[in-house]
């Protein structure tokens, strides 16, 4: 398996709920309050560079696109928008309520409603090109290129239509154990190749031609005498180098491997239900204790940790520029210094929670608040 000419993509998006368990849900009644914020003297610049507003994200995760300079994002009453500067290019009605954000690749913008109807529109206008009905529960954005929207169901099934006219491709299925994670993950598409994270540890590469399986790797294993034990899933959003493959799981481990013969580079243990991102130097991941922690990209060695955000339901990691980004549960943007974990910025997007994963757009990125703030920010 080749990876040497893939540049840095996210690999999988997630947000992960374990039904009655109040442990990984901050905000339940029996949970501890979060942790008070620290006071730190600001030293870098986090400006709101332009708002807009969409529907509520309801009981689902909404995760907004970022294709340019463009920011496409939907809310589950079935509201879908195309962003521009704060302006609202167009604006398009569902009829019908959504469980999934958006997927576009510029050219077209997908979602997907609760009764597991595909819905593309025209990116650059607004009008609706084509529906397709999936017969599955889809709660992560639609990965979209030129050729194909692939789909990840919520049974874990990969989904894959015609870009043209919604006509069913192929369905790839695996093996599953028998009690997994609720995701919000998705699927990236780059060279040739749907890449996505399973239950039980693992990650595929499927032809995106017909739909086999490449390859797959074991981020972790499954252990314990209880199937609640052995939940193990990939969480978050594993990332690709020029030539690592990065991914943590849930009560399991973080590992990168060497994307041309799926050696394991580093592996430590870890859990993680939102993710990591990672750069040149540096896999940062948000864990189950809310802590963020940077480990070097290349051994896996710890560099630092930021605990001062405990149980404040902190979301995936992004890194900025030199800065790592993470939203909380109390709609806070905490920027922290990328060398050593220290605030350096914070602000509010608004009262409700930050869940979605946070954007790159431009220099800073946007945010998508679970009652539907679009807010951009630029960092400096």
């Amino acid at each position: 398996m080749k990876f040497s000419s893939l540049r840095t993509v996210p690999l999988l998006g997630a947000f992960v709920l374990l039904a009655g368990c109040s442990s990984l849900n901050p905000f339940a009644s029996s949970a501890p309050k979060p942790a008070e914020l620290v006071d730190f003297k600001p030293t870098a610049g986090l400006r709101v560079v332009w708002q807009a507003s969409i529907g509520e994200s309801g009981p689902y995760v909404f995760h907004p696109a970022v294709v340019g300079d463009s920011v496409y994002a939907a809310a589950t009453d079935g509201d879908v928008a195309r962003f521009e500067a704060g302006r609202a290019v167009w604006r398009a009605d569902a009829d019908t309520d959504l469980s999934a954000g958006v997927g576009s690749d510029g050219k077209l913008a997908v979602v997907v409603t609760v009764s597991g109807v595909a819905i593309a529109y025209d990116a650059a206008n607004g009008s609706e090109r084509w529906r397709a009905p999936i017969g599955a529960e889809v709660l992560a954005p639609p990965a979209v290129n030129d050729d194909v929207v692939v789909l990840r169901g919520s049974d874990h099934r990969l989904i894959a239509l015609n870009a043209r006219d919604g006509s069913k491709r192929w369905v790839y299925q695996r093996n599953n154990p028998p009690l997994a994670l609720r995701s919000y993950a998705g699927v990236v598409l780059e060279g040739g190749v749907a890449l996505a994270g399973f239950p039980g540890g693992k990650m595929v590469a499927v032809n995106l031609a017909n739909g086999g399986a490449l390859w797959e790797l074991s981020v972790a294993s499954p252990r314990g005498s209880t199937e609640l034990e052995r939940v193990a899933d990939v969480a978050g959003t594993p990332v690709i180098g020029r030539r690592e493959v990065c991914a943590v799981t849930y009560q399991g481990r973080a590992a990168c491997f060497d994307g041309s013969n799926g050696n394991a580079l580093w592996s430590r243990e870890f859990s993680s239900s939102v993710g990591m991102d990672r750069d040149a130097r540096f896999a940062i991941i948000t864990d189950d204790h809310d802590a963020v922690n940077a480990l070097d990209v290349y051994s896996g060695a710890s560099m630092w940790k930021q605990d001062a955000l405990l149980r404040r339901a902190v979301s995936r990691p992004l890194i900025v520029g030199d800065y790592v980004v993470v939203g909380d549960g109390q709609g806070y943007i905490h920027l922290l210094s990328r060398e050593d974990g220290a605030f350096v910025a914070r602000d509010r997007a608004d009262s409700s929670p930050v869940v979605a994963d946070l954007r790159l757009l431009g220099s800073g990125f946007v945010v998508q608040t679970r009652d539907g703030d679009i807010v951009a920010y630029d960092v400096r």
